[in-house]
């Protein structure tokens, strides 16, 4: 595709918003009166009509002069404005003559261009504004100079740009320099061969900032020499001439290392001196050179220190953040120095943003070592503490969700160094009570299973704090713990003790007397305080009505939690109180020596009387566990069986007592190997090579390149030093995201390449003119459908005969949902004038752009589970028969995480998982799989796929990607 030549396009560098000229644009001939009138105001709304209409195309000869004789003088600093942007998009050449086109197209050479007669009186007009007395109007108009890039405008101005360098205001100083940049870099030593010279005599007695910034960035791209001449003479200073001045050092530090990586012991006391600058942004831009240029550890540590300090000394949490990145990075490779620092960071906890301590976690996590981590295990428990305490307003924000991290951080640190379970194991039994329970008791379940010296302390404080918790789930696995490890003859005793005085009587349904009252007081409570009216007499005799208010009083509960949920309704509760007392009857026999055969009875007998009383519960219960009565009434059934039968106590006494534990561990052992494995796959891999590739060393290149840019072998070295040597995958994986927009046989072809990136959708669409005339007005108008905005459309082409062009739109997505991208080709025919409309295929965006694989705790999904109220039901239609191979089909579909473990060949007939994934936006997106092979089916899959979120989109869009995978297999 030929070069664009027209000078409007490529002169353009602003935007005017286009409702300035509301109603169409006048025509010149009233373009030129208004430039006549004598009010400012006119004369602007007029100017920037015609700015507008040369924008779009128009030539409009006529008003170059008419601007020159009734706007070029002007006082108006607006209109003065608006004549700066007119000088930039107005033809300043004039169009060759035929003569001169065929000339060189035969082959006489390239076209002189021919500056305008009126360009005369334009300079003259520009260099009045360079000596004008104002010093602002000597700079905005040095300011439009670095626009200009014709070079016979800019030669007559020279020595009045020279003269602006020794200006008494610095603000003209610093726009001179500017300009003399533009220039030199776009025309060399043709205009101002001197111009490092000058800048170099500026900057030496330069005492403004900006100015001494603008003079040394000339210097660092068009002299790198005299810079760091410059530099070597003003090192002791560099901290007096300002974060701008700063931030080209370090630029000019980069380069220069990149390319000769023996300058770095020149650059070396600068770049430490840095590191203690006073400005953010200078400390962290040195901590990170530093670090790019040197993996010493000396260097590492300095930039390390220089990023704690800064993550405890901004108040950003953009800020903390984006350092926290950074060292995370620096942890891959030298996580031996930021084992010093851990302590600094873990101070960023007391933030009140729960996701800032997340990442906090997830980098300190790592590099905890034997050697600190009492003092982190310390610090971790104080933060549990402070979430408690009541006082502590600025971690109510965090609340349960904060509590849960450092409950999880500490756990980790348990597993890794068993050495500090003890000491924090009883500290996080306190928490049974609150939202963290359930993660607090899963923790002393694993520490008990782990760590056998510690269960006695951990049992004792679990039979101490039972009374406290009042969640079911809770308390169900504080009962199997009892249950499994209460190992003693004392501690069998105690527990039981603890369990049936909790129990209460054996008869857990109310009775009519009582429920009606316990109905009441909760009515009397659900209604509030009461209002009460009367008539009272004052002191001086008046009558007067009075208003008060009548709390309820109420009433002291004190029944035990374990027996109000058992009274509730809670068969699920019941069974496992059933199986506990069950254990501890069949474990207190083997301790014949220490409990007498009278006790032993008791406990027998108070255990069947309370298993018989959970069953006539259970049938009598409205709740919503009235499904699980046969399940309970079976597994109550097989305990008293156990109790009163021998030969089925024989039989089931080792499955009761032993199995359970022994599957438990099981359990552990199989999330550390997971683990394990994890750990291994996210270690990189060397890059591979073959024995047969050539080596190439830098150091035997030619000396040619001393640009410091990237050569053409350098793109080879990179694949090799990455282990990234195969491009095909990329090229398909680009391909994939090409979609036509028009037929072959339309005036018109087009096809986009979609590009998605986070929050923003990027279209780059090609749009080929297949006609021999050429096309006007060439406008391609989009629209969506979903949450999603354009916010950048395509602008207006003139297309040549069998030309092309490439326009970008940007669309912004604000939630996770599938969505549609449909338009038009809008253009005119300039042969005909016709106009000419072709309707473009819908870009169907798919969810699986915003869905990423993400983790989370049982505990957690089932909390989301439990709270998000959007729920979509797939029913299952495949012809996979396997039902691992079903699973890791939806997997890989969905491209979500499976949170359950599973095996990896099909042995049974039922499976169900729980996948679990993060839209960009932080949406949560919960699935559950729940597959069976039927037998009468002809063995094929069966079941339903749940689908649960908080928005309706991604419920929805999910469900339909599963739908259609479904379909697609079915196809195969």
């Amino acid at each position: 595709m030929a070069a664009i030549n027209n000078s409007n396009e490529s002169y353009c560098t602003f935007t005017l918003a286009s409702d300035v000229t509301a109603g169409g644009l006048p025509s010149e001939q009233e373009i030129c009166k208004d430039l006549e009138n004598n009010d400012p105001q006119v004369k602007r709304h007029a100017l920037k009509a015609a700015i507008m209409a040369m924008l779009g195309g128009e030539a409009l000869p006529k008003i170059l002069m008419q601007v020159i004789r009734y706007c070029i003088n002007t006082q108006d600093k607006p209109l003065k404005k608006l004549c700066m942007l007119y000088w930039e998009v107005v033809p300043k050449y004039q169009e060759p003559t035929s003569e001169e086109l065929l000339a060189a197209h035969s082959g006489g050479g390239s076209i002189q261009r021919k500056l305008l007669p009126e360009m005369i009186l334009v300079c003259n007009a520009l260099m009045n504004d360079l000596n004008h007395p104002n010093e602002y109007v000597r700079g905005s108009m040095l300011r439009f100079l670095c626009k200009v890039k014709d070079e016979e405008i800019i030669s007559p101005l020279v020595a009045s740009i020279k003269a602006c360098l020794e200006h008494r205001h610095p603000y003209v100083r610093k726009n001179a320099a500017l300009a003399i940049f533009h220039i030199h870099k776009l025309f060399g030593e043709n205009v101002i061969p001197d111009a490092p010279e000058l800048i170099q005599s500026l900057l030496i007695a330069e005492t403004d900032m900006a100015a001494r910034r603008n003079a040394f960035l000339m210097l660092f791209n068009q002299n790198e020499d005299l810079a760091i001449e410059y530099l070597a003479n003003n090192i002791d200073d560099i901290s007096k001439f300002g974060d701008g001045f700063a931030l080209l050092v370090l630029e000019l530090t980069r380069r220069v290392c990149r390319r000769d990586p023996h300058q770095k012991s020149r650059f070396v006391r600068v770049l430490l001196e840095m590191l203690s600058s006073n400005s953010a942004a200078v400390s962290y831009e040195a901590s990170w050179t530093l670090v790019s240029l040197s993996s010493a550890p000396t260097a590492v540590r300095a930039a390390a220190v220089t990023y704690t300090n800064l993550l405890n000394s901004q108040n950003d949490n953009n800020v903390k953040m984006i350092v926290l990145e950074r060292l995370e990075e620096l942890k891959k490779n030298h996580c031996k120095i930021l084992q010093e620092l851990l302590m600094d960071v873990l101070r960023v906890l007391s933030s009140p943003n729960p996701d800032l301590c997340k990442k906090v976690l997830d980098v300190a996590m790592d590099i905890v070592t034997v050697k600190n981590v009492t003092e982190v295990v310390n610090t971790l428990k104080r933060e549990v503490s402070k979430t408690n305490s009541d006082d502590a307003n600025e971690n109510e924000a965090k609340g349960a969700v904060y509590r849960g991290m450092l409950i999880r951080a500490i756990h980790g640190c348990a597993v890794r160094f068993p050495q500090v379970a003890e000491n924090v194991v009883l500290v996080l039994m306190d928490f049974l009570s609150t939202e963290s329970g359930m993660q607090v008791i899963i923790f002393a379940r694993a520490i008990v299973e782990q760590y056998p010296p510690l269960r006695a302390s951990v049992l004792s404080k679990l039979l101490h704090g039972l009374d406290s918790i009042s969640n079911t789930s809770v308390m169900c696995v504080c009962l199997w713990i009892l249950g499994e490890y209460s190992d003693t003859a004392e501690v069998i005793e105690e527990t039981f003790g603890d369990i049936t005085t909790l129990l209460g009587e054996a008869s857990f349904i109310l009775k009519n007397e009582e429920k009606q009252a316990k109905e009441k007081a909760a009515a009397e409570a659900a209604a509030g305080p009461k209002l009460v009216t009367k008539n009272v007499v004052l002191s001086d005799g008046t009558y007067a009505t009075q208003t008060s208010y009548t709390e309820v009083k109420k009433v002291d509960d004190d029944t035990p939690h374990l027996r109000k949920m058992l009274v509730s309704g809670d068969v699920f509760l019941g069974t496992i109180i059933s199986s506990c007392l069950t254990k501890l009857c069949l474990r207190a026999e083997e301790f014949s020596d220490k409990i007498s055969a009278l006790t032993l009875k008791d406990m027998t007998m108070k255990t069947l009387l309370y298993m018989c009383a959970i069953v006539k519960m259970a049938e009598s219960s409205v709740s919503a566990q009235k499904s699980s009565l046969a399940d309970c009434s079976e597994r109550v059934t097989l305990c008293c069986r156990v109790l009163l039968d021998p030969k089925v106590k024989e039989l089931l006494k080792p499955t009761l007592l032993e199995k359970g534990k022994a599957t438990f561990g099981e359990f552990l052992k199989n999330l550390k190997d997971k683990e394990f494995s994890e750990e291994s796959k996210s270690e990189s891999e060397a890059p591979t090579v073959q024995p047969d590739d050539l080596i190439h060393f830098r150091q035997l290149r030619s000396t040619a390149i001393t640009n410091g840019e990237l050569d053409l072998d350098d793109g080879s070295d990179l694949a090799r030093a990455t282990g990234y040597v195969d491009g095909g995958s990329l090229l398909s994986d680009e391909l994939s995201h090409v979609y036509q927009l028009s037929g072959f046989a339309d005036p018109v072809y087009a096809e986009a390449f979609v590009t998605v990136h986070d929050y923003d959708i990027s279209l780059e669409i090609l749009i080929i003119n297949r006609t021999p005339n050429t096309l006007s007005n060439l406008t391609v108008e989009l629209s969506t459908m979903g949450d999603m905005k354009i916010v950048e459309r395509p602008q207006t082409q003139n297309l040549a005969p069998l030309d092309q062009i490439t326009v970008k739109a940007s669309i912004k997505v604000s939630s996770t949902e599938s969505g549609h991208i449909f338009g038009t080709i809008v253009y005119e025919d300039t042969s005909t004038q016709e106009k000419g409309y072709i309707n473009l295929n819908d870009i169907h965006m798919d969810i699986m752009d915003y869905i990423r694989p993400a983790t989370c705790s049982d505990e957690m999904f089932r909390s989301m589970w439990a709270e998000f109220e959007w729920e979509n039901k797939v029913a299952i239609s495949t012809s996979i028969e396997g039902l691992v191979e079903f699973l890791d089909h939806i997997i890989t579909s969905t491209n979500m995480r499976c949170l359950t473990p599973h095996e990896t060949t099909d042995k049974g007939s039922f499976l169900a998982a729980n996948l679990y994934a993060q839209s960009v936006f932080g949406e949560d997106a919960l699935v559950n799989v729940s597959v069976e092979k039927k037998d009468d089916n002809d063995g094929k899959l069966a079941g339903y796929i749940r689908i649960r979120s908080k928005t309706q989109g991604i419920a929805l869009s999910l469900g339909d990607r599963i739908t259609s995978v479904q379909r697609g297999s079915l196809t195969q």
